[in-house]
């Protein structure tokens, strides 16, 4: 049990990190669309898509590389709070296409990234 705490927290802090600078370096330059956030939760969609594809093709993918990716580095990276923040955000100041937009190029990209990984699994199995 102690174990899969630490691999939980090990991956937590490197996908808390990650989104963090992501949010530094993106976020200056599209501030309207909070870039930052887009790119963490679209590199956290395509990231998921390969390890569920992985996780299905070989079952003996080993649950603690389960936990520090999925549980942990993609539980703190990804952040549909902070995106439902940005969206009301975006109403309480009525900018409706930016709400929409932002909203869309969430939901539709992260499944189409999430696609994609299953798919690149799929295509590097040959």
């Amino acid at each position: 049990m102690f174990a899969n705490v630490v691999v939980i927290v090990i991956g937590a802090a490197f996908g808390a990190l990650m989104r963090w600078a992501l949010g530094l370096w993106l976020t200056s330059h599209a501030a309207w669309l909070s870039l930052g956030t887009l790119m963490a939760n679209w590199i956290g969609a395509y990231i998921i898509g390969v390890a569920a594809a992985m996780i299905e093709f070989w079952p003996a993918f080993p649950p603690h590389w389960r936990l520090l990716l999925i549980t942990g580095f993609l539980g703190s990276l990804t952040t549909f709070s902070g995106f439902s923040l940005e969206v009301v955000g975006m109403l309480q100041a009525q900018r409706w296409g930016a709400a929409v937009a932002t909203s869309a190029l969430h939901l539709f990209g992260s499944l189409l990234l999430t696609v994609l990984g299953m798919a690149t699994v799929s295509a590097l199995r040959g």
